[in-house]
């Protein structure tokens, strides 16, 4: 008899994940299929993941020839595929110095420790990381602590000290709450799991200003718009500024665990002993992001998430136009939201897996769209038309107009 995954799940998973009732078991490019053949189109790319699409040959050989050479050993040893990426990673960027780990939320831990040292180094001691509303910095304790949304936090409590969540774009926000206390600003260039929120132009510029003159660290979570997602390979570029730390994953590995973060050499104040992991920089992620990162970089993949971006927004812009219960449609590069009126996401994701396309339900109110940086305009156009079948029978049955 078949396997019943969802039941088997079901039974020894810990209840941690409103699963979509599909089960995945193989991808290529944009498209996944599930154990019964139905063919879906990824809008959601792993949760901005899988920049070049699934499968990718170049990241695939690498992997296998890595897991035939070397998997593991401990850091510290030199390795090559480690070093590679590091200088790859530096030298596109405008960082000095870099540490691998293994996921977002460590990339984002390390980062705060660096910032606490160089407040004891050069702050008079000070540890508090200014944070903003709606941001999202990963699940670890301390990291709920700094993500500024209360849902998150609330059954966790008490909570690490040592963040301020303020309101996002917004500068006056931070001017208030920076204190003697405050080593760091901590901002997502563009906030991803908040809802897509796209600050204005100067916000960031006078984020920056604003470090500079109380000599704080600005730190950016790239985690999401990092690796070609905003339209270049950093999202940092979009608005004209250079932070002191940039943290990374996602995209980094085309669906290999690890992460990273990156430090202005002012800002690499660690030494022997400050930090480490057993796995951060293992030889077979570094190899596969070492190889992904060189597709992306060589082959202009930003440019082409740019150019995909801009059509996929005019072509939600148009449904707007169409759908008076589509009130927005938001973003940069290839991370778009549509936002509705009303609670409709969980509503129009269910009906979007039937129709073969995958989506995210960031916020009750709205989808997140975050395919592959490599979709073809035509894939876009198909599944422009899979949304538009869905949002019509959405907008009959709330007696909408469509």
């Amino acid at each position: 008899m078949p396997t019943d995954w969802k039941e088997m799940e079901s039974r020894y998973y810990m209840r941690v994940v409103r699963r979509q009732p599909v089960v995945l078991v193989r991808g290529q490019g944009t498209r996944v299929w599930d154990e019964d053949g139905k063919e879906y189109l990824d809008f959601t790319g792993g949760w901005a993941v899988n920049n070049l699409g699934h499968c990718h040959p170049t990241v695939t050989e690498a992997i296998v020839q890595q897991a035939r050479t070397l998997l593991q050993t401990s850091n510290i040893y030199y390795t090559i595929p480690q070093l590679q990426l590091a200088q790859l990673l530096v030298e596109q960027s405008c960082l000095d110095r870099v540490f691998f780990c293994n996921s977002g939320a460590e990339a984002n831990e390390g980062a705060v420790k660096l910032a606490r040292k160089y407040g004891r180094l050069h702050l008079k001691g000070a540890y508090e990381v200014i944070t903003a509303l709606n941001s999202f910095h990963g699940r670890t304790l301390a990291m709920v602590a700094a993500t500024g949304q209360p849902h998150y936090q609330e059954n966790f409590r008490p909570l690490p000290v040592g963040f301020v969540n303020v309101e996002f774009d917004s500068i006056e926000a931070i001017k208030r709450s920076t204190t003697e206390n405050t080593c760091a600003v901590l901002l997502e260039p563009v906030q991803g799991e908040g809802g897509v929120n796209v600050p204005s132009p100067s916000y960031l510029k006078e984020v920056r200003a604003w470090c500079d003159e109380r000599g704080i660290l600005l730190m950016l979570d790239e985690i999401q718009t990092g690796m070609g997602r905003l339209g270049t390979l950093f999202g940092y570029q979009q608005f004209g500024v250079e932070p002191d730390v940039i943290t990374l994953a996602k995209g980094l590995g085309n669906g290999v665990p690890i992460g990273a973060f990156l430090a202005k050499e002012r800002a690499a104040v660690f030494e022997p002993g400050d930090h480490g992991s057993t796995f951060g920089g293992n030889v077979l992620t570094c190899a596969a992001a070492y190889a992904a990162a060189k597709v992306i970089v060589e082959e202009n993949i930003p440019a082409k998430a740019e150019a995909t971006g801009k059509y996929l927004h005019g072509r939600l812009s148009a449904m707007k136009e169409r759908y008076d219960f589509i009130t927005d449609v938001r973003g940069m590069g290839l991370l778009l939201a549509m936002e509705f009126r009303d609670t409709l996401s969980a509503t129009i994701v269910g009906a979007c897996n039937q129709e073969g396309l995958l989506l995210n339900a960031v916020r009750p109110n709205a989808l997140r769209f975050m395919p592959p940086l490599t979709t073809s305009l035509a894939e876009v156009d198909e599944a422009v038309a899979r949304l538009d079948q869905v949002l019509t029978r959405v907008g009959r049955e709330t007696g909408a107009r469509a």
